[in-house]
């Protein structure tokens, strides 16, 4: 990538280096794969840049976004024939085409990653990543509700005694107020090193996060590490993961049952093994982990692994949980710094468009603004996510403008770090709508193995 901001010669455009840093997210893709109609205007390659564009585009809707980033991929391709014009055209191109055009550019971005960023892939000489859940809002529309509406039916027993005790008018309002509200659940994995996100599933409000990350394991490289919080541990989640040749570290609470002294292996004081009754019944075989106790900010947190202290030390284990932490300011940055908390389609199947295209959005943004921060010298530790939205949001504006000196997309981004003032506790403030957290999750349920399981265990392992 040349990024130099200096005139030789010539005056130079924002476009320029905008086409530059879409040319170096889409240089490993082959579009070959991808053929669209002989009638129609778009190329693979000026779609996927387009909507690119139109994520990252701050106008208040989407026709405004698409408008604003048609016009700027016609400036920068400038194509023999116009793009067509229709919004509606566009966003049903985008429902038939995004499952393949993501499965290009996401690969693109994970080999960028794991090349460009060499130097973040591995923590501790593993590929780590956070798995976690979020849900985002969605308008209240006829075809959300049937999409994305949670489905729990109430007790119709329940439902008479209140119909008898209450007014019709004040029945009809309690059930105004429990009118099923449509979210999106969205699964993400997330890559400890880089702080980048990797894959993600998304689905109704009611999905499994279990299930959506045991779908993405293939996804990931091979001996990866996934980290989680408390509410992700079972015995079928657990064994998915190391069956599929991949690492676990995760935090238990007191909904999670551990043995000791079941001599399955050979064991040290850290030895504990989670082997449900349901799993025994089926001959299923126990699951050996390690079990580090570390002191949390307020309460001891339980994490289990299944590495042994040799390749994976306590030391290790305490600074991989606190990065998985990561995760949960990238949700932040995705719903408040890019303003997806509440998605604006209108329609379901363009709701998920939104979300996979805002979520490949920002994801490009922050690697490409990791390799120039790498390229100038800058750590990409500090990375600011609001100061890189707000470089390539200026670029878009300003496409027209020539660069003033030391204005260029690859200088605004060298800048885009986090201040280093010292923020104050902000506790004491009576602030209105404080959260109540909840509560800790506690410590597990260990306790040691009785001899039915210890002869079941042998017999078992001696089949």
């Amino acid at each position: 990538m040349s990024h130099q901001d200096k005139v030789v010669g010539r005056v130079r455009y924002h476009a320029e280096f905008l086409q530059q840093a879409i040319q170096w997210m889409f240089k490993p893709v082959d579009w070959s794969g991808i053929q669209f109609r002989e009638d129609c205007t778009w190329r693979p390659l000026h779609l996927a840049a387009a909507v690119l564009l139109w994520a990252w585009s701050d106008e208040t809707t989407l026709g405004d976004r698409f408008f604003a980033a048609r016009r700027i991929i016609a400036h920068l391709y400038r194509p023999q024939q116009e793009f067509a014009g229709s919004v509606q055209a566009f966003m049903k191109m985008l429902v038939k085409w995004t499952a393949p055009l993501l499965v290009l550019v996401q690969g693109a971005l994970q080999q960028r990653m794991q090349q460009a960023l060499a130097k973040r892939w591995l923590v501790h000489g593993f590929a780590v990543f956070a798995a976690d859940g979020s849900r985002e809002d969605l308008p209240r529309t006829r075809s959300h509700e049937a999409a994305y509406s949670p489905d729990t039916p109430r007790n119709p027993k329940k439902r008479d005694r209140r119909k008898k005790s209450r007014t019709k008018a004040k029945a009809k309002k309690a059930n105004d107020r429990k009118a099923k509200t449509p979210l999106m659940w969205l699964t993400l994995l997330w890559h400890v090193g880089s702080g980048l996100p990797w894959c993600w599933r998304c689905g109704p409000s009611g999905s499994s996060e279990r299930e959506h990350c045991r779908d993405m394991l293939a996804e990931l490289p091979e001996r990866g590490l996934v980290t989680a919080d408390a509410g992700f541990p079972g015995y079928e989640f657990l064994a998915a993961i190391l069956a599929s040749g991949r690492h676990v570290l995760v935090r238990v609470g007191s909904n999670v049952h551990l043995l000791r002294k079941l001599g399955w292996v050979r064991e040290s004081s850290q030895t504990v093994y989670l082997w449900p009754d349901h799993a025994a019944q089926k001959n299923q075989p126990p699951i050996v982990l390690r079990l580090i106790v570390v002191q949390g900010p307020r309460h001891p947190i339980y994490l289990v692994t299944n590495l042994s202290a040799q390749r994976l030390p306590d030391r290790a284990v305490k600074e991989i949980y606190h990065r998985r932490w990561g995760i949960e300011l990238f949700f932040r940055h995705f719903k408040q710094t890019f303003q997806r908390r509440k998605l604006r389609s209108a329609k379901a199947e363009h709701a998920r468009v939104e979300l996979e295209w805002s979520l490949l959005a920002l994801w490009s943004m922050a690697c490409y603004a990791q390799v120039e921060m790498q390229q100038q010298g800058v750590d990409p530790d500090g990375l600011s996510m609001a100061g890189v939205l707000r470089a390539f949001r200026r670029v878009l504006r300003d496409y027209l403008h020539p660069i003033q000196r030391g204005c260029s997309l690859a200088r605004r981004l060298a800048r885009a770090v986090r201040d280093t003032y010292q923020r104050k506790n902000k506790k004491s403030r009576d602030y209105p709508r404080r959260k109540h957290p909840d509560p800790p999750a506690g410590s597990p349920q260990i306790r040691k193995a009785t001899s039915p399981q210890i002869r079941r265990a042998r017999k078992l392992k001696a089949a």
